[in-house]
């Protein structure tokens, strides 16, 4: 105790001495004002290093040396540690929580190799992670990974939660999951749920997160069972998004307790990999619990109009639902006109949409939805491509990328949704120019058309009134073919003049390059710019004329007044 009075002691008479010998006395400076100036921290800290070297010296004098003497503050300090001063590490004057202040402000670029300058700072690196995919769930059971990350609110289970061998170069991946295989792995139905953990296994993991994490916001976990999701959301009363899959209708029963989510996804049925079943029953749990949802994405569920007319009443906030490779009942999209609020429609992936949708006159129009997404989808039956335009009448933006089977005869179809300010169209190789001006010329309110790679749409068969469209378009890319270019026909139709200037002032917009023109063209150019040049040169000879006539006036002019004046 009496060693640690005298290093304080000599601590605070260090700073005491440097401080009043850095400060210039009023009196040797006469530029100084009348009042004297009471001296900053940065004048101290940064004109002389004394008092900093002071006070290292005698912190490691009251760490290593507190049973030998302590000297005065009259007493010399030792030459060796002054030599070692460089070399001292001086963030170790700073608490960890400014440290981390100061590391926070680095780009994330820099942030990994910078956290590896020492241990003390890898320690402080677990506090800012945020977000983290979790490759082995041990990691998460010993409870090592809420010590070393404590501040988690985003955590992914999926990879964790499956058996795999790590060292295998097979890769198995689809739309959803990714991992490594032996050469003996058959994609059979079923066969892949062999390397999902057990549930109880993921159960013991979910608690533990949801112990050590109670600011959880994001979670994606493959299989477990009721007693694990209720333990989440008992927990993590902040969470708000979630992620399912092998999801069932028992295990929907534990999500009515998540009262805060706002974002979900449910994967029941996965080819190749595992099958689960998500029914009407399942839906309907879901639409009573979960009330607040914003965004719902099915992936490889079943169900039914009971199913989506539930979601529809209950989740009122629903703003957009994505139906990835559905496995529904006929009659599924009438349920779709319950949901008042929906503005997003997404269909993936999806084999059919709805062979029997029953008779137009029940199928009502979603009357706030405002875009509609086709991708990845085999469009082969009339009544139900009729039904999904019929239904979503009230669309104002339209994306149909990579659908097989729509050809003219369903895409006349779309002429339902009059009100559509934007469409695009990708990989559809059934359609024609025909078919697409036979909808375009109807849509009067339309200012964005894109077309990507669809064979089938000629540019030598676009027509003067689709033609003279796209000088009013705001937005155009026209790409049907990869060797597409606007061709020579579309040069009368103003699209490098009033257009052009049009599309500079607009965002993401794409000039393309015209073809070489032909002679023919090319002589009429000549043959204009020549009448041109005659008009200007005729011009500038009257010109010339009136200039002659002007001067010969005013020489008349000037004859006259000096006559009058002999006269005089």
């Amino acid at each position: 105790m009496v060693a640690h009075g005298r290093a304080q002691s000599v601590l605070f008479e260090a700073e005491r001495r440097s401080s009043i010998s850095s400060v210039p006395s009023p009196q040797t400076n006469p530029n100084l004002p009348g009042k004297k100036r009471t001296p900053r921290w940065s004048d101290v800290w940064l004109k002389d290093t004394k008092s900093l070297e002071n006070v290292i010296v005698a912190m490691q004098l009251q760490s290593s040396c507190k049973d030998s003497q302590v000297p005065t503050p009259n007493s010399k300090i030792n030459p060796i540690l002054i030599a070692n001063f460089c070399k001292i590490d001086r963030t170790l004057l700073l608490s960890d929580e400014l440290l981390l202040r100061i590391l926070t402000k680095l780009p994330d670029s820099q942030r990994n190799s910078n956290f590896l300058v020492c241990k003390r700072w890898l320690n402080l690196q677990g506090r800012i992670v945020r977000s983290l995919r979790v490759m082995d769930l041990n990691f998460l059971l010993s409870g090592r990974l809420i010590l070393r990350f404590p501040n988690l609110n985003r955590v992914d289970l999926v990879s964790g939660s499956l058996m795999c061998s790590r060292n295998s170069g097979i890769l198995l991946s689809n739309r959803i999951h990714s991992m490594h295989v032996d050469s003996w792995f058959l994609p059979i139905p079923g066969v892949g749920e062999e390397n999902i953990l057990d549930n109880m296994v993921i159960d013991r993991g979910l608690k533990a997160l949801a112990d050590g994490c109670p600011n959880l916001r994001k979670l994606a976990f493959i299989g477990g069972s009721e007693l694990g999701l209720l333990n989440v959301a008992e927990e993590c009363e902040t969470l708000q998004e979630l992620e399912l899959h092998k999801c069932n209708d028992n295990l929907l029963r534990g999500i009515a307790a998540c009262e805060n989510l706002q974002i979900l996804k449910l994967v029941g049925n996965v080819d190749g990999l595992y099958s689960s079943v998500v029914t009407d029953v399942g839906l309907t749990i879901l639409a009573q619990g979960c009330k607040r949802l914003v965004k719902l994405e099915l992936n490889g569920c079943e169900g039914s109009f009971d199913g989506i007319k539930a979601i529809g009443q209950c989740c009122q906030m629903l703003e957009e639902l994505t139906i990835c490779d559905h496995r529904m009942d006929n009659g599924w999209l009438a349920g779709l006109s319950y949901s008042e609020n929906l503005k997003t429609l997404r269909i993936v992936s999806c084999r059919r949409i709805d062979p029997n949708p029953g008779p137009d006159e029940y199928l009502s129009p979603c009357p706030a939805l405002e875009r509609l997404h086709l991708q990845n989808c085999q469009l082969r039956d009339k009544k139900s491509a009729k039904a999904l335009f019929i239904t979503c009448s009230a669309a104002r933006e339209i994306f149909i990328s990579d659908c097989w089977g729509l050809a003219d005869d369903l895409f006349s179809f779309a002429s339902h949704c009059w009100r559509v300010k934007f469409l695009s169209l990708k990989g559809c190789s059934l359609l024609t120019t025909e078919g697409l001006e036979s909808v375009i010329l109807q849509w009067k309110e339309l200012q964005s058309l894109r077309v990507v790679s669809c064979k089938n749409i000629k540019e030598s068969s676009i027509s003067p009134a689709l033609s003279s469209l796209f000088s009013i378009f705001k937005d155009l890319k026209w790409r049907p073919d990869t060797k597409s270019l606007l061709p020579s026909t579309l040069i009368h139709t103003h699209m490098g003049k009033k257009g052009g200037r049009f599309f500079k002032k607009t965002w993401d917009i794409k000039v393309l390059p015209v073809k070489k023109k032909k002679k023919k063209e090319k002589e009429k150019e000549k043959e204009k710019k020549k009448k041109k040049k005659k008009k200007k040169k005729k011009k500038k000879k009257k010109k010339k004329e009136k200039e002659k006539e002007k001067e010969k006036e005013k020489e008349k002019e000037k004859k006259k007044k000096k006559k009058k004046k002999k006269k005089n």
